[in-house]
């Protein structure tokens, strides 16, 4: 598959076992950031032991504003063999995580999958959790069935012209939908639980961006239309401009409470009936990002 690479919707066509480079400039090895206990994801993957986040280098995405562009925008990072990778893997569950989840796995999953298999025959028994951006290639995803216990993607977008503007992704809002459609298919539409934590399922991520509720809008009518009204959604408030983006029009400003709850209502005048959500401090503030877990489920009806 790294012969002529199309493991995502770019489709580049590179051959990267020659070092040739497509839009995610990675080689055809693992290349890993860091790994770590994290504790601010949702309730139900942080636990108290935290989620088995892998932090991978590199994104098949071109976010301008990426919370996390230091790893993201970078091939930087420590290359790893299958067997390395693994070994983190198990190294996670030894430490009293509660799943694995590579962060962008998109453009190195199959080295991913096949660490993921030597991990499960050496003894790993935690969920494995596919974190990505939702720009996949349905194709890809569909060759995942089985291996993948919960999907964590984003539906970031409901206006390709958002897409294209921030992101440089065209045809996102029906790329992403085709592979999340995908994703159901594989795990259902919702969280199966066991003693608070996740072990099979789907949560899509959906970060309201400040003045384009309408963006976040038709996001929530295509989940609804295209996926169903039961799917966990985990509305995030937690943008924050980074420097390249400060003087930016649009994305120059954090949201206010006032866009987040707006997006909320929203939602739930849908029927969405899962529904993650953050605090936010007051109409100009994100949450608190020194807290352990910043969801909040004490608006929603049939929150989990």
């Amino acid at each position: 598959m790294y012969t002529s690479c199309t493991l995502c919707p770019r489709a580049c066509g590179v051959d990267r076992t020659k070092g040739e480079k497509g839009y995610c400039r990675l080689p055809a090895d693992i290349v890993m950031d860091c790994a770590l206990a994290h504790h601010g994801e949702e309730p139900p993957l942080s636990g108290t032991g935290g989620a088995g986040t892998i932090f991978l280098s590199s994104c098949n995405l071109g976010c301008i504003y990426c919370q996390n562009y230091q790893i993201s925008h970078s091939t930087r990072g420590r290359e790893l063999t299958v067997i390395q990778l693994a070994r983190v893997m198990l190294d996670l569950q030894q430490k009293g995580c509660h799943n694995v989840e590579p962060v962008t796995p998109t453009p190195q999953t199959p080295l991913i999958m096949e660490a993921l298999c030597l991990a499960r025959m050496q003894g790993l028994t935690v969920p494995f959790v596919y974190n990505c951006g939702g720009y996949e290639n349905t194709e890809v995803i569909r060759m995942l069935d089985g291996m993948v216990d919960i999907y964590l993607p984003d539906f970031k977008y409901g206006l390709e012209a958002d897409a294209l503007l921030f992101s440089d992704a065209p045809e996102y809002p029906t790329i992403a939908i085709e592979a999340i459609r995908e994703m159901v298919r594989q795990t259902g539409d919702d969280l199966e639980m066991e003693n608070g934590i996740a072990t099979r399922g789907i949560i899509v991520r959906h970060l309201v961006l400040p003045g384009r509720l309408e963006n976040s809008k038709r996001a929530l009518k295509r989940l609804k239309s295209k996926i169903s009204p039961n799917i966990p959604i985990s509305l995030m408030s937690q943008y924050t401009p980074i420097d390249r983006v400060k003087s930016h029009p649009q994305l120059g400003r954090r949201i206010t409470g006032n866009e987040y709850h707006q997006i909320v209502d929203y939602a739930l005048d849908l029927g969405f009936e899962n529904l993650f959500i953050q605090e936010v401090n007051d109409d100009t503030l994100t949450p608190d990002f020194n807290r352990e877990n910043p969801f909040d489920s004490s608006r929603t009806p049939d929150a989990k």
